[in-house]
């Protein structure tokens, strides 16, 4: 059997004298938790066990139905003391484990694991744990992306002030704009569904992966060893097993699983900060609940806390990628134990950090506020001069000299944003516009030119098509769970 050892069994004391993981108290859901629960695992074991000892039996191993019977019968009886006591002695945890189910399985005690590794129960319930572990994230992705469409397609044709390097820029529309965070998180989910559908199970390889323990259980029976392998394969509910395994499935998949989380934690934290840098412009605002408190010192604050503490989480899930990339160049060999803790840790925080980030970030979707006055007032401030050049080509239509016309608006721009920057005042180009003779041939058609309807281009065109030709098909497998709420924990 495989050395393990790494002493992952004992269990800290529950309760406020001890620390737990804020992702489990505070954050996650309690599905995504359970998930990731002891229960949950080692119930996972003895169904490998089980589905193991059924697909033997089935192949002529002498493996009574009364032993399979009273395997079935304590799937769930888990003496979770009992194991962790046989662990403290045996510095093994799935030992602890074969003889804890052994225990309440005296007619089958001899033939659980029989012919497994460790990493038959430990790499394939991982690989089942991480299979469950997205199907609970691709809809809570699903329905952040179908709450934001909604906002999208609702303020396709509102103007707003669009910046580069958070400097004014041409306008562009709110609803455009979602559809860039949108369009970052389709990729996301594609990216997400992909992973999960490529994950194959470890199957039945034995301690190096040649199937050699189980090749002497069959007595040189080649074909039935194969069988064996697709038999469990089929039973955990996996299309494919890995060929080729060392002792464990290769780490390289864990780096792949962490790659689509953590490439989700950099869209999620983009998104989030382009709504704390919103809400500082008081141009829209994440949901602020009646009784919600700001700062403990300033009761008028309405700090952005739901996407703040996305960003916080979403820069934690992007570090945690670097510890399935060491632990992947570092397995010598078949495999090194020094894989085991730090997988331990890794992999479920990420996929409850992810949980999490998707969890509050539905939440800031479904209750997003737009303050469109405020939106309008910075494109008047703006928008004058952007307008510049349409009133240019304006005079020039009446008559007027390019050239002569140019150097007209440049005077103005600069008296305009000396009253902007050194008095602190509006900009006020338009009224030195009207105010000017010179610009008389169009003083009538100002207000046409000065729409900010007219300087936004194709940006509603680009919504609709964008939502009916990518969005809206790539959520249709998800349409049963699009009505469930997002909950936060605290």
């Amino acid at each position: 059997m495989a050395e393990r050892g790494d002493g992952g069994g004992q269990q800290a004391a529950c309760g406020h004298d001890s620390y737990r993981t804020p992702l489990a108290s505070r954050y996650a859901s309690p599905e995504m938790c359970f998930v990731f629960s002891d229960r949950y695992k080692f119930r996972t074991w003895r169904q490998l066990w089980l589905w193991l000892a059924e697909a033997e039996q089935t192949l002529g191993l002498p493996i009574t139905d009364e032993q399979i019977q009273e395997m079935k019968s304590n799937l769930d009886n888990i003496d979770f003391k009992m194991a962790a006591e046989e662990e403290k002695q045996l510095r093994h945890d799935v030992m602890a484990h074969v003889h804890t189910f052994g225990h309440c399985c005296p007619k089958a005690a001899a033939i659980i694991h029989l012919g497994a590794t460790s990493c038959y129960v430990g790499d394939n319930t991982d690989l089942i744990i991480l299979r469950n572990a997205f199907d609970l994230l691709l809809p809570k992705l699903a329905r952040v992306i179908s709450r934001l469409a909604d906002f999208a397609k609702e303020r396709a044709d509102l103007p707003t002030l669009g910046f580069t390097h958070f400097q004014p820029a041409q306008l562009t529309t709110v609803g455009k704009r979602c559809c860039l965070w949108i369009q970052d998180l389709c990729m996301d989910l594609q990216n997400l569904k992909r992973v999960r559908d490529d994950l194959r199970f470890r199957g039945v390889k034995g301690t190096t992966g040649t199937q050699a323990s189980f090749l002497q259980l069959f007595e040189g029976d080649d074909q039935k060893v194969e069988q064996l392998d697709k038999m469990v394969t089929e039973k955990a509910g996996f299309k494919r097993a890995f060929i080729i395994t060392g002792q464990t499935y290769t780490r390289k998949v864990d780096i792949e699983v962490l790659s689509v989380l953590a490439s989700l934690g950099a869209s999620v934290h983009k998104i989030c900060t382009d709504i704390r840098l919103l809400a500082n412009l008081k141009e829209m605002e994440e949901p602020f609940e009646k009784q919600q408190i700001g700062s403990s010192a300033m009761p008028y604050k309405r700090n952005p806390m739901r996407s703040e503490r996305c960003c916080s989480l979403a820069r934690h899930l992007m570090t945690l990628l670097m510890d399935p990339l060491q632990t992947a160049s570092v397995q010598w060999f078949e495999r090194t134990l020094d894989d085991s803790a730090n997988r331990r840790i890794c992999l479920a925080e990420a996929f409850l950090t992810a949980d999490t980030i998707l969890n509050t970030l539905q939440n800031v979707s479904e209750g997003l506020v737009v303050y469109p006055k405020v939106i309008e007032r910075r494109i008047r401030q703006e928008l004058p001069f952007m307008a510049t050049e349409s009133i240019i080509m304006a005079m020039v239509k009446a008559g007027g000299n390019r050239q002569d016309c140019h150097e007209k608006i440049r005077v103005l721009s600069q008296q305009a944003a000396a009253v902007v920057k050194q008095e602190g005042g509006d900009n006020d180009l338009i009224e030195r516009i009207q105010a000017d003779a010179y610009f008389s041939p169009i003083h009538s058609q100002l207000d046409h030119l000065l729409d900010p309807s007219s300087f936004t281009g194709r940006a509603s065109q680009q919504v609709q098509r964008f939502l009916e030709e990518e969005v809206y098909p790539l959520l249709k497998p998800y349409e049963s769970v699009m009505k469930v709420k997002a909950e936060l924990c605290l």
